[in-house]
């Protein structure tokens, strides 16, 4: 049987047991939890904030009213959205060296977005454990992949939020500030300057030293992407972006409000934007965030049509439920499945 590297102390390296990895998946199953309980108080607290405005039969009458034809076609569009974006992934698996059946990367590639809950997303390191268990290939070498994936999706998010800012004509400065803020963080994933600023200081420490370890190999296996390998990730990128925001458009339309095409633009605006703030925080599933901002923008943009209070929280909980814990269901099936990758009999590449 091949011989597997040492992980870094951090607990991002080769996991030798496959009852490691579920351990390790019930672990993130009860930070699931947690976050959904936390979701759930904010949802409470936001159909609260709409029944003491308008009512309590105003707002169940809100949610009953729901077009479960729209609402369906809301979720197919995020589905649409996340699985657009697989060629990308296929690309920088492929650049890195790693042989996988498409159809067991596919299932990898979906099992990632379980750990979308996580602060910056970063848990979707998960994948290079399974892909470790398959085919022998560390995980150093393919967490390139997961940076890189990251990495175009917060810059699609950037692009489209910052390009509806100027069609809207509204919140372009926001939207500028924000999505620089969100991709700071990648300057020292992508300049080996500035993360020998920080690794030049700090490796003489026992506890950073596995760390930095990787992050050396992380460099090296990095160069095999190459520049053009990001702007041909944008061709998919930014396109499943605009479809996240057509969800919006979809549960809007469950809930009666017929906007024209026109206002495409804004309600792209309003959830690329609300996304992006929530990501700036930091917080697990862009908590409280997100749907405060999204509420406030509904109302503000689209009061004339009819959103109350009322109703735009009942969007907001739809449109988040739909984008949130949609997401996370196929994400954790597909986390699920791929256990099956997990033998002690590790293949050789």
């Amino acid at each position: 049987m091949a011989k597997r590297s040492r992980g870094p102390a951090f607990g991002l390296g080769d996991i030798k047991k496959s009852s490691d990895y579920r351990n390790r998946i019930r672990g993130y199953e009860k930070i699931l939890i947690l976050i959904m309980l936390l979701s759930f108080v904010v949802f409470i607290a936001i159909a609260a904030f709409a029944i003491l405005n308008e009512g309590v039969d105003t707002f169940v009458h809100s949610v009953e009213s729901i077009n479960l034809f729209y609402y369906m076609i809301a979720v197919i569009v995020v589905f649409a959205g996340y699985a657009l974006r697989f060629p990308k992934w296929e690309m920088y698996t492929k650049r890195l060296g790693v042989k996988i059946e498409r159809r067991k990367n596919f299932m990898i590639y979906l099992s990632m977005y379980s750990m979308d809950i996580t602060p910056g997303r970063w848990g979707r390191a998960i994948v290079s454990y399974t892909i470790n268990r398959l085919t022998n290939v560390k995980f150093s070498k393919t967490f390139p992949a997961v940076v890189a994936d990251i990495f175009t999706d917060f810059a699609g998010f950037a692009i489209v939020a910052v390009a509806s800012a100027l069609l809207v004509k509204q919140y372009v400065l926001v939207s500028i500030v924000a999505s620089s803020l969100l991709l700071i963080p990648f300057i020292f994933l992508y300049n080996k300057s500035a993360y020998s600023l920080f690794s030049t200081r700090l490796r003489k420490y026992a506890m950073f030293k596995k760390l930095f370890e990787v992050g050396d190999k992380y460099f090296v296996h990095n160069k095999l992407l190459g520049k053009r390998v990001y702007f041909y990730s944008m061709l998919y990128t930014i396109p499943a972006m605009i479809l996240g925001g057509l969800s919006l458009y979809f549960v809007m339309l469950a809930f009666g409000i017929n906007v024209g095409y026109a206002y495409l633009p804004t309600i792209i605006f309003i959830s690329s934007i609300s996304t992006m703030l929530g990501m700036v925080t930091g917080l697990p599933g862009n908590i409280g965030v997100t749907d405060a901002t999204l509420l406030g923008f509904l109302v503000a943009f689209f009061g004339g049509f009819g959103i109350t209070l009322g109703l735009a929280s009942v969007i907001t909980i739809f449109s988040r439920l739909v984008n949130i814990w949609f997401v996370q269901l196929f994400g954790f099936s597909s986390l699920a499945y791929t256990l099956r990758y997990w033998k002690e009999d590790v293949k050789k590449t």
